[in-house]
């Protein structure tokens, strides 16, 4: 229904005072506020937990067992939502060289689904990078 953009109406949780509010999507966003103003309840309290709720929601009954539900955030109506990931600021980990994908551990999935989907390409020459046999790379380092 809105594809570029997310649309939050009524949003009371915690101290949001039902705010309006539409964030473009496939932009960087960012919140900003003095402290209390309601950037945590918008942004891990209303959007992340809707979303969150939305997904485990989508699971069946059986693995749903399984699964912590969130309760549903005190808002009217949430548009244009897709599924969430929520980065606290605190440390996770001590490593300078963690980014978004080793914390949230998405790193790992998408290195199989690029290993079982993409397509290699050669760095030097572009040229699609060719499955071979054990015979024919033997071949090929014979003929050297």
């Amino acid at each position: 229904m809105y594809p570029d953009k997310l649309v939050i109406r009524g949003a009371k949780e915690h101290n949001l005072k039902d705010i309006d509010i539409t964030i473009p999507r496939h932009k960087l966003v960012v919140i900003t506020g003095v402290s209390g103003s309601g950037k945590s309840s918008l942004a891990f309290d209303t959007i992340y937990a809707e979303g969150q709720r939305r997904y485990v929601e989508s699971l069946s009954a059986y693995a749903r067992q399984f699964i912590a539900q969130m309760e549903k955030p005190k808002v009217d109506y949430i548009g244009g939502l897709s599924p969430a990931i929520a980065i606290e600021q605190k440390a996770v980990s001590k490593n300078p060289r963690s980014t978004v994908g080793t914390v949230t551990e998405v790193l790992d999935y998408l290195r199989v689904l690029y290993a079982r989907l993409g397509t290699a390409h050669c760095p030097q020459c572009g040229q699609v990078v060719q499955q071979q046999s054990a015979q024919q790379i033997a071949d090929q380092l014979a003929a050297l």
